[in-house]
């Protein structure tokens, strides 16, 4: 089992020693916190969430994007976070540079993607086409965060999968419920 370990923790400061070796600097690093940025506490997809509630077609996805984001928050920030404790690359690995501050002092699981896949997985579920552009966003901020050397690929890795588990969850649920109190409407307004 160390081995194994061993071999994830090499490969996940490699690929983080090769972006900041080779992909690093310039206008690359602007674009690149802008996207990590947009994934700064779920702004924009809270944003997007809200939005989306203000229109019948659309609300049930906006409805089940908060509360993925919700669940995501619990489970990844306030949870795994602080069970697991796991330090930024940055810190362990004195020779990568943070391209931006972390909120946190803690690594697993990325906050950002795990809020960005959750927030995309519940909104493809309603509408594939949208969410589909909304997974490219999500892919782009998980991205950032390696290049900005705040995170583990592992860590990116398992908060995009939380996250898509937290969406199908969270649309699930909000497809039932609404699916019910629709129900619930049309009984009481045939007696």
């Amino acid at each position: 089992m160390d081995i194994l370990l061993d071999i994830v923790h090499s490969v996940d400061y490699g690929v983080l020693a090769y972006i900041s070796e080779h992909w690093r600097g310039g206008l690359s690093d602007t674009v690149w916190k802008v996207f990590s940025l947009l994934g700064s506490y779920g702004a924009v997809w809270i944003t997007l969430a809200v939005l989306l509630l203000f229109f019948r077609r659309t609300r049930r996805a906006g409805a089940a994007m908060l509360i993925a984001l919700g669940v995501g928050f619990l489970l990844g920030n306030v949870f795994l976070k602080n069970l697991v404790m796991r330090p930024r690359p940055f810190v362990t690995h004195t020779d990568l540079t943070a391209l931006l501050v972390p909120e946190d002092p803690w690594s697993f699981p990325s906050g950002h993607t795990l809020s960005s896949f959750a927030a995309a997985s519940a909104l493809y579920f309603f509408h594939y086409k949208t969410g589909f552009l909304a997974f490219l966003l999500a892919a782009a901020i998980a991205f950032s965060r390696l290049y900005a050397s705040v995170h583990y690929p592992t860590d990116v890795l398992a908060g995009a999968v939380i996250g898509v588990l937290c969406g199908i969850i969270a649309a699930w649920l909000t497809d039932r419920v609404t699916d019910q109190c629709h129900t619930l409407r049309l009984r009481k307004g045939k007696k």
